[in-house]
């Protein structure tokens, strides 16, 4: 609540003592001043410091204090913060620099910020821009392809909001997304038109008043030309065509205030609606710039796309990559086989990517690889916790790995697990399990901790106690989208919770255990489905494993894994293959899980077979299922 302070001022004062009056007090310090209105003369500058005296006082009150000058912001001196202003900044340093790779097209950076302000002309001349009474939002459905990189300029620069859709989701909840955020305008993928329009059908369906937005489609020329011609067909303007409509020279503005949103992006929704996560330029200015500082990134890597730029906007890549000028390569489709060519051929130092990828990538088959690498590439790794198995693995294949952790909610990685010199001594596989750790906050990140869920008290840093890893700082989310109540719980006790329960160890460093919803609650014990699955992921058979909770008559709850086996063990006695995973489960988590583990579910990669001991349908904790296929 803004308070509301009274000063009347029957003195006249000086001009610039007005200024500071009006914005000094009311921007700084947060509170309106109603000033009487003040007739510009001559005024001796005693009176003028007898008032600041008298406004000091009152400021005292107020329990605020006042800085050592009256000096005020100024357009010389304060613009708020926006990345956009970096690829005005790339293509003037490096116009000639290829900005994006996606083959046969590859763009310079002069050539990205023409595209990207023909687009915001573009928006601009359909009433998409400024002028109008509300922001407008502009959904994009793609993958890793120009267009959705481009708008992560272009549309903000014609004062719009984007709103980056996971092209993984189904008709229904696109559905959602585009009618909760109210898009006016959608960008697709010629790939994935039938799924938007389906998902507009459906719209249509749950809505009074729908009005269609204007729809775009995004011609690629490695996909087939029937599903552009049909787009074509249904009315839809072609992404080409509609970025000749606008000016190369299109005279964009940044946002007046850096608080106002950029990008929209929506959670998955696994147990409830979708939450529409709101960031702002701000947020998305400081994230930016913290990637490349926390990676040791510059403007010499060769950035491969292999994370979607869906995910929390490439978590801020698309924009920290203008920011260093650093060419970047689109991969349309993530396989083991494009991620080693791309290595060995277009000389790709960089890629982000989740710990499902980086585990396709260590058992690729010899014809998928291209061994040894002709360089250390550097991974940025996120979005679960990765098996130390995994990370061991992969640097053994000659891959750096940056461990990072983050949300959404957080702009993505806001969290990382700083290698230590010290480390470096230490055996392989004791370096994955410390690199294993969600690590330290991000430079952007003003506070991060772990707190008793109750009391909201740090816990101990003794690696043993949970509690809740908490947040808070400026690259955390303006809040979610016409969402009070869950901004409410989200922002509780001035701090953001994650929902994610972890330990602090001695070293200060943080490191996950589990959701608070899926921690597994056995004879009284709390067990971590991340501790059971990393203990499965060192089993030589498996590939893939998830761990959940089933009821069990005794205990309440106990573990239950679904397994995927390695392609080379599909052909292995089923029975013996359970029961060895089983005896080998409880040989290294014993201490835990004693007999517990009574149910492990396996299905090996392209096979049809399945064990017959599964979990009860019904009996699962998260969705009243026992997790499958």
């Amino acid at each position: 609540m803004i308070k509301t302070v009274t000063i009347t001022i029957k003195q006249k004062f000086l001009a610039h003592q007005k200024y500071w009056r009006r914005h000094f007090i009311s921007r700084l310090f947060n509170v309106h001043v109603d000033a009487s209105p003040v007739e510009i003369q001559n005024e001796s500058w005693g009176r003028a410091e007898q008032i600041q005296r008298e406004e000091r006082v009152l400021l005292l009150k107020m329990g605020k204090t006042r800085d050592i000058d009256d000096l005020p912001k100024n357009p010389a001196n304060y613009t708020s913060l926006t990345p956009l202003w970096f690829l005005e900044r790339a293509a003037t340093v490096h116009p000639t620099r290829i900005s994006l790779v996606h083959e046969p097209v590859q763009y310079t950076w002069q050539d990205t910020y023409q595209r990207c302000r023909r687009l915001a002309s573009a928006l601009s001349n359909r009433s998409f821009g400024p002028g109008n009474s509300a922001k407008a939002v502009v959904a994009v459905i793609a993958p890793n392809v120009p267009a959705l990189f481009e708008a992560h300029f272009g549309v903000p620069m014609a004062g719009a909001v984007l709103n980056s859709v996971n092209i993984r989701l189904n008709a229904q909840a696109i559905a959602f997304l585009l009618g909760h955020s109210k898009s006016e305008v959608v960008m697709v993928d010629q790939e994935f038109f039938t799924l938007a329009e389906e998902a507009l059908k459906i719209q249509e369906g749950n809505e009074k008043n729908f009005k269609p937005p204007l729809l775009v489609v995004i011609g690629d020329k490695s996909c087939d030309p029937k599903s552009l011609n049909y787009a074509l067909g249904r009315g839809a303007i072609e992404y080409e065509k509609f970025l000749e409509s606008g000016d190369p020279e299109f005279d964009w503005k940044p946002p007046e205030d850096e608080w106002q949103s950029i990008a929209l992006g929506y959670t998955s929704g696994t147990t409830s609606s979708p939450k529409g996560v709101v960031l702002s330029h701000r947020g998305a200015y400081l994230m930016s710039l913290s990637n490349p500082i926390i990676w040791g990134m510059d403007e010499r890597a060769i950035y491969l796309w292999t994370l979607p730029m869906f995910h929390c906007n490439g978590w801020c890549f698309t924009w920290t990559l203008a920011a260093v000028c650093v060419t970047s390569i689109c991969l349309r489709q993530v396989t083991a086989k494009a991620v080693y060519s791309a290595i060995a051929y277009a000389g790709v130092t960089h890629f982000c990517a989740a710990p499902v990828v980086l585990n396709t990538i260590v058992n690729a088959s010899k014809e998928e690889t291209i061994l040894p690498l002709p360089r250390l590439v550097h991974v940025m790794t996120a979005g679960a916790a990765p098996p130390p198995s995994v990370l061991f693995a992969m640097s053994e294949k000659g891959f750096r790995v940056t461990h990072t952790y983050g949300l959404s909610e957080t702009y993505g990685p806001s969290t990382v697990c700083a290698w230590k010199p010290e480390w470096d001594s230490l055996p392989p596989i004791k370096q994955a399990r410390l690199n294993a750790r969600q690590g330290v906050r991000y430079v952007g990140l003003e506070r991060l901790d772990v707190v008793d869920t109750k009391t909201m008290k740090p816990v101990p840093a003794d690696g043993k106690t949970m509690g809740e890893i908490v947040m808070r700082g400026n690259v955390v989310m303006k809040g979610y989208l016409k969402n009070p109540k869950a901004n409410e719980e989200a922002f509780a006790n001035g701090w953001f919770h994650s929902g994610d329960l972890g330990v602090k160890n001695p070293d200060g460093y943080i490191e996950i255990k589990d959701r608070s919803k899926d921690i597994i609650i056995s004879g009284g014990e709390n067990i971590s489905s991340v501790e059971v699955e990393n203990v499965l992921y060192t089993h030589p058979a498996i590939y893939e494993v998830s761990v959940v909770a089933r009821l069990h008559e005794r205990w309440g709850e106990s573990p239950c894994a679904f397994v995927t086996l390695k392609p080379e063990m599909e052909k292995n006695d089923k029975q013996q293959l359970i029961d060895d995973i089983m005896k080998f489960s409880r040989s290294k988590y014993a201490c835990l899980l004693g007999s517990k583990i009574n149910s492990v579910r396996a299905s090996a990669k392209n096979s049809d077979w399945e064990d017959s001991e599964t979990c009860p349908q019904g009996q699962g904790k998260r969705d009243g299922t026992c997790q499958g296929e």
